[in-house]
């Protein structure tokens, strides 16, 4: 499989090709998280360090299962209280992971840009599990793998991206990603939760369900992101969902088989209908869940193969 590339920092730099290498050995894993034997031993030997500077759920755990099942030891350090919070410096923190000599590097942050830094410093594979307002490359790749695994393709798709545009790195890692495999894009949301220059991405922009939803093939919605929102952003969450929760009338628009996506965590009765969520025919979110694992274990495994190949070729040659 070819994949040059020694971190997983976001979607950008990655190519169709590179897109759809990771996501056919995803879905290999896929299949073989549905089996009896879970477990392959492509990281054996190799350390796997998770750092979050921001809580997590379903990514942290994600990625804590993913590199047990393929062999490697796995630690995640308690950001909350480290000595970060005690004023180091994000640099004096690399120095003090590459005295430990890990082979991946797993980071979540709250700057943008703060995991693109830490992969300069270290040596070591670094993979970006959000940062900022900037990219989210796995959860991307797991919407891609469930969105591809529901329609069977991954390309001229109609796509609705509904909610908080604004502050969701989650939408800017699908508008790339999905974007760069020739899908029709629209997102969907009040004025206020639309980031300036959005246009620039060749997106279709709308403010009514109705007309944003008619006839997409997928849609995914979006967390409103209260942590990030410094100020009246939606008059209310009951004038929001009203407007802009989906529910079985809004979801009427779109095609008849369009699936349901949501990231999570969600609001239920904010965001999406309960019930909607539920719903195994339309919704396909339990599915983005059990898709993420198989990502990070696919980026991890390809990320782990160029480590190892790039020590070799550094290794000196026993005479």
């Amino acid at each position: 499989m070819s994949f040059a590339h020694t971190h997983l920092l976001g979607i950008e730099p990655l190519s169709p090709a590179d897109i759809t290498t990771l996501l056919d050995l995803a879905g290999q894993y896929a299949e073989q998280g549905r089996s009896a034997v879970k477990h392959s031993d492509a990281l054996a030997g190799l350390t796997q360090i998770n750092m979050f500077f921001e809580n997590s759920t379903r990514t942290q755990a994600s990625f804590e299962l993913a590199g047990k099942r393929l062999g490697a030891d796995v630690m995640s350090m308690g950001m909350q209280a480290s000595s970060i919070k005690k004023g180091e410096t994000l640099i004096d923190t690399a120095m003090t992971l590459n005295a430990m000599h890990p082979d991946l590097l797993v980071v979540r942050h709250p700057h943008s840009g703060a995991v693109d830094l830490l992969s300069q410093k270290v040596n070591c594979a670094v993979l970006n599990a959000g940062d900022g307002r900037h990219e989210h490359p796995t959860q991307a790749l797991l919407d891609a793998l469930t969105i591809r695994r529901a329609k069977g393709r991954l390309h001229r798709l109609n796509i609705a991206i509904c909610g908080d545009i604004a502050h969701s790195r989650v939408a800017r890692s699908n508008i790339i990603l999905l974007g760069k495999m020739e899908n029709r894009i629209r997102l969907v949301g009040p004025p206020t939760l639309m980031p300036s220059g959005i246009g620039e991405f060749g997106v279709e922009i709308y403010d009514s369900m109705a007309e944003g939803l008619k006839d997409v093939d997928v849609v995914m919605m979006l967390r409103l992101q209260r942590e990030r929102m410094d100020g009246g952003f939606i008059p209310s969450e009951r004038e929001y969902y009203h407007r802009y929760g989906l529910d079985a009338e809004k979801l009427a628009y779109a095609k008849p088989d369009a699936i349901v996506m949501h990231p999570g965590p969600m609001n239920r009765g904010v965001e999406i209908d309960g019930e909607l969520a539920d719903d195994l025919r339309r919704s396909v979110i339990r599915e983005q869940v059990e898709m993420g694992v198989a990502v990070r274990m696919a980026a991890m495994d390809l990320l782990a193969r160029n480590l190892r190949a790039a020590r070799a070729v550094k290794r000196p040659v026993m005479a």
